[in-house]
């Protein structure tokens, strides 16, 4: 397998691109916005500058990273000789679908399709395929680059042969794959999301500040970023998102985003991306954003 195709150059997207590329496959970087994908690029090169600064690769292997990665706008172009397809779009269900129906039609039989997707089903994308047994979910963490996890969530269908297929692969990436089971919000955002959830909970119902909370988090149980900071991180519409699947599979009220999380949303304040969330990031330095905005 020396042939990678990414669906999607954002943030998640371009890191996943990196990683691969970086252990010597061929990655078709693939998105409908050509724009989305010269921005990409730049990022994956400053961020290989920084390993360079560190010394962590040379000079040469971020020139050889770079030329392993090839843009495409046009999917079917793109994933024409791909062994596997790693999609990293939105997370929304019906554009997924969408893009493995897609997929299914226009990739070699053999191809391995894989979702990044941090909550969606497997067993409800790989539905829409006429592979159900070569489809998974390979759930990178963010900063792709850094983090060390994948979680493996295997569909109802998927083969045996294809998951120790991608157990394989993650590690010789450098990752540590774990695998889970296809059930909403899997095990990393089953967890962390509710926290979040009621971390902006806490917030709203005035118990403390945006900073006393990260805070409290930060010092009290070693997180290195407090949930509404990581919230502002992942993006605050991707945590509603993930919320209502949650909230949707289970059908368990504990699993409702917040009120205060759904009027940001609704007002755009995404977090990190759009300028404001938790924090203003409007400036060189984040600031709080005042605390009755979120009464």
């Amino acid at each position: 397998m020396k042939n990678i195709a990414v669906i999607g150059a954002g943030t998640m997207g371009n890191g996943i691109a990196h990683t691969f590329a970086q252990h010597g496959y061929k990655v078709q970087l693939i998105d409908i916005n050509s724009l989305a994908l010269s921005n990409a690029l730049q990022t994956i090169s400053k961020n290989l500058d920084r390993m360079v600064q560190k010394e962590v690769i040379t000079e040469e292997q971020k020139t050889e990273t770079l030329n392993n990665i090839t843009t495409f706008t046009d999917i079917t172009e793109g994933v024409e000789y791909a062994s596997l397809v790693v999609e990293v779009a939105t997370e929304n269900e019906a554009l997924k679908l969408k893009i493995f129906k897609t997929l299914d039609d226009a990739c070699p039989e053999d191809t391995i399709l894989a979702t990044n997707t941090s909550s969606i089903s497997i067993t409800k994308i790989a539905a829409v395929t006429s592979r159900p047994n070569q489809v998974i979910g390979m759930h990178f963490m963010n900063p792709v680059p850094i983090m060390p996890l994948v979680e493996i969530i295997n569909g109802f269908n998927t083969d045996k042969e294809v998951t120790d297929f991608i157990v394989n692969l993650t590690k010789k990436i450098g990752k540590t794959p774990i695998l889970v089971n296809d059930y909403p919000g899997f095990v990393a955002n089953r967890i962390l999301m509710p926290m979040i959830n009621e971390a902006i909970e806490a917030l709203q119902c005035g118990v403390s500040g945006v900073l006393e909370i990260d805070g409290i988090m930060k010092l009290g149980m070693a997180h290195p970023m407090g949930p509404l900071e990581l919230a502002d991180f992942i993006g605050l519409d991707v945590c509603m998102s993930i919320l209502e699947v949650m909230h949707d599979g289970f059908k368990n009220p504990k699993y409702a985003p917040n009120p205060l999380l759904i009027n940001m949303v609704r007002a755009g304040k995404l977090g990190k991306k759009t300028g404001e969330g938790f924090y203003d990031y409007s400036k060189e330095r984040k600031a709080v954003v005042p605390a009755d905005r979120f009464l």
